[in-house]
């Protein structure tokens, strides 16, 4: 069941990403979709595109707060900055980025219309950019995962590969956004990243053509050995849906196991992260929404038809998000061997409000745990099987990984 948002604000269990902001550069901070706008139309002014001071206090304020030195700073920028005149819609919009920013949570953001109609477009699975989800980790922009058959990926990102400087700008003090801004651009020029890479004594560039991204959520093969391998990209509105589609060729072929590969993937919702865990886990808890200290727990609908069938579970460190509730589910209820390398970590919620003049608002409102309790925030999902995969595989075309899953399932 895909958790549709009534009006509209949607939640989101990032990416996101974060995640960051998939937009042009597939910075993903996308996740679960339900609930109402609350109170949207009173956050952005109606008519005219001035800003007008009310000359009050709300009274959810609190008395230490003096909004008044707010209106004085809008009225010197007004009155004395050097290039004149100013934008108030971009005055405006700085400001509600600023009140996100406040937070010091790199998944709460403000999104322009622009971005935030590149966001709706990237969860329908079309996008432009580099095809790499970014975030923030210990002060640094990095890559957390190339899309697979991206300009990103081809180009040799990696994920945990620290973005120092693009197009020679250096990134230490730059949020997530206006790196995000800086990636993307049109379709065929180029973005010329500066990197450094556990491993390398050195940074060095890397030029990427940006292009036009269609993302095939799933796809999938049944192997001459019997094997199905199943990749799911991203989590989609269309991935429940194929996903059953590889699911009835598996039930109707000779099948002796299945490879689930969800290697740099960057989350998604996390309604068709839910639905997916269901093809394993009848009808119990995928995972565990934390709220004001409150838990919830979200369960996969019934009919689990792939449980009893050997399955392993690839995963790096570009694994985020409704991924790893994916995986932390089926390794919960050891419906399957998870395989590969550390996850990244996400395990926070976000809502995702759409406002009235085609701006946004992302903001954390939850922590997500396994469903046996286990938060994953900033520590990831540990494989049963730890299997690296290095550089010198990436260069030789090694695939140590999908190996020891294939190993595993054809001597279980």
């Amino acid at each position: 069941m895909l958790y549709e948002s009534k009006a509209n604000k949607k939640r989101l269990s990032i990416a996101l990403v974060m995640a960051a902001v998939a937009l042009a550069v597939a910075v993903f901070y996308v996740g679960f979709l339900v609930g109402n706008v609350k109170g949207a139309k009173s956050l952005v002014p109606e008519g005219e595109s001035r800003v007008v001071n009310v000359g009050f206090v709300p009274d959810f304020l609190s008395d230490d707060i003096d909004f008044a030195g707010f209106w004085e700073v809008w009225d010197l920028v007004k009155d004395v900055y050097v290039d004149q005149p100013v934008s108030e819609q971009q005055m405006y919009y700085g400001a509600l980025e600023g009140l996100l920013g406040s937070l010091g949570d790199p998944y709460s953001v403000f999104f322009d219309p622009e971005l935030t109609e590149e966001f709706t477009q990237e969860l329908n699975g079309t996008f432009s950019g580099i095809g790499a989800e970014v975030g923030m980790r210990d002060d640094f922009i990095v890559v957390i995962s190339p899309l697979a058959g991206s300009p990103a990926e081809e180009s040799g990102l990696m994920p945990d590969d620290k973005i120092l400087a693009i197009d020679g700008v250096d990134t230490f003090g730059m949020t997530l956004n206006e790196a995000v801004f800086m990636i993307r651009g049109e379709v065929g020029t180029d973005v010329t990243l500066t990197i450094t890479r556990d491993g390398f004594s050195e940074a060095f560039d890397v030029a990427i053509k940006r292009a036009e991204i269609a993302v095939d959520s799933v796809t999938w093969e049944i192997r001459d050995d019997g094997i199905a391998v199943i990749n799911i990209r991203m989590f989609n509105e269309d991935t429940t849906d194929l996903f059953q589609s590889a699911v009835q060729e598996i039930l109707t072929s000779d099948v002796n196991g299945i490879v689930v590969d969800l290697r740099n993937n960057p989350g998604g919702l996390l309604s068709e992260a839910i639905n997916v865990a269901g093809f394993w886990i009848d009808g119990n808890t995928v995972v565990i929404e934390r709220l004001g200290g409150e838990d919830h727990s979200l369960a996969a609908a019934g009919n689990a038809r792939l449980a009893g069938i050997d399955t392993a579970v690839l995963v790096n460190g570009g694994s985020a998000s409704a991924s790893e509730i994916l995986a932390g589910a089926i390794q919960d209820y050891s419906a399957g061997v998870i395989i590969g390398e550390q996850t990244f970590g996400k395990g926070s919620v976000q809502e995702f409000y759409e406002l009235p003049d085609g701006s946004a608002v992302k903001i954390t409102v939850a922590e997500w745990l396994t469903p046996n309790g286990t938060s994953i925030n900033e520590v990831g999902i540990t494989p049963d099987m730890e299997v690296l995969y290095t550089e010198e595989d990436y260069e030789a075309g090694n695939t140590p990984q999908l190996d020891a899953a294939i190993d595993y399932l054809t001597s279980h």
